[in-house]
């Protein structure tokens, strides 16, 4: 697919990988220039949080924009397409040089800048839903409570140590799990039914599957349904348990337990009493009220013509079918 690339804008974090994303970016904008043409690829690198979200906003004039660095970068870049009216919106592409690479990993692309490019190269537009929480777009998770405190001590961790993948994600894990595993109350609206209240620990709201660096919270999440899948996590729930399944979801194995709900919605309304740990892609996210949607088919996305991956095909709206713990 490289003759149909067109024009190309390659926005990338030179922070990603604790610095790496800069030689990448260099790396990336070479091999680009090698397959396409030296004229044909411009380079974008941020220069501070939220930058990417303005330049992407100015693309209007190229024909694939691609990312390069983690779900953070990836998440601005896709909230800067989504100001495009969609006619004019760019192909989107990614060139996964992050910590987790989430959303890398939902859609099959390989990481590292030579593999991705070459994915990119012959890939194959997907029409791919954007989740939307209140006024800000996100490409993979919105979370709140434990999962969300989780997800910002990694960051912050990243920051202060330089450390990356599984072993910080699950450093960070094992001490909000073991010391601040909280029950926070939430009223919950689904597709405009009536109110429900309840108690929770965590609550995902998934566009796509994992979070965490893999962690495949919603194993049967699809990015071109139309629908947003949600786990809760309701009490009462041992810490020991609670590492359990965090463990098992790892691998997606963690369904079966009693204390989660699953669930699948077009839009969703949230309210807690208090306001809770929250974070949408990697963003701290202030408040108390939160409305989660979908926007369906809204972002033409490069993923790999060979990539059969589960979340790229559309599954049945009736859900997950609750079962027992064994």
């Amino acid at each position: 697919m490289a003759q149909n690339l067109g024009s190309v804008l390659l926005i990338a974090n030179p922070a990603a990988q604790n610095g790496n994303g800069a030689q990448a970016a260099l790396e990336a904008c070479a091999l680009l220039k090698e397959q396409l043409s030296p004229l044909s690829v411009e380079v974008a690198t941020t220069l501070a949080p939220k930058h990417a979200i303005e330049i992407a906003a100015g693309a209007s004039s190229f024909d694939t924009v691609l990312a390069l660095g983690g779900d953070g970068i990836i998440s601005e870049v896709v909230n800067g397409l989504m100001t495009i009216p969609a006619e004019q919106r760019p192909a989107f592409g990614i060139i996964p040089v992050g910590s987790g690479n989430d959303y890398a990993q939902t859609i099959g692309m390989p990481r590292g800048v030579e593999k991705a490019i070459a994915a990119l190269m012959d890939a194959r537009e997907a029409l791919v839903d954007v989740g939307v929480c209140n006024d800000q777009y996100f490409v993979e998770t919105v979370s709140f409570g434990v999962d969300a405190a989780i997800a910002l001590e990694t960051v912050e961790r990243r920051q202060r140590t330089g450390r990356t993948g599984l072993p910080l994600y699950l450093s960070a894990s094992m001490n909000q799990l073991i010391n601040h595993l909280d029950i926070l109350n939430y009223t919950m609206v689904v597709d405009g039914g009536a109110p429900q209240e309840g108690s929770m620990y965590l609550l995902a709201v998934q566009n796509g599957v994992s979070y965490g660096g893999g962690f495949k919270i919603t194993p049967k999440a699809s990015l071109v349904d139309g629908l947003l899948d949600i786990a809760i996590a309701k009490p009462p729930l041992s810490r020991l348990k609670a590492v359990s399944i965090l463990l098992m979801a790892k691998e997606g194995h963690h369904t079966s337990f009693k204390a989660l709900e699953f669930l699948r919605a077009h839009r969703v309304q949230l309210a807690f009493e208090t306001e809770p740990p929250a974070q949408a892609d990697g963003e701290k996210l202030h408040g108390r009220v939160f409305n989660l949607g979908v926007e369906p088919c809204a972002l033409r996305l490069l993923v790999p013509k060979r990539s059969r991956h589960s979340s790229l095909t559309a599954t049945s709206p009736a859900g997950y079918v609750r079962i027992t713990e064994g």
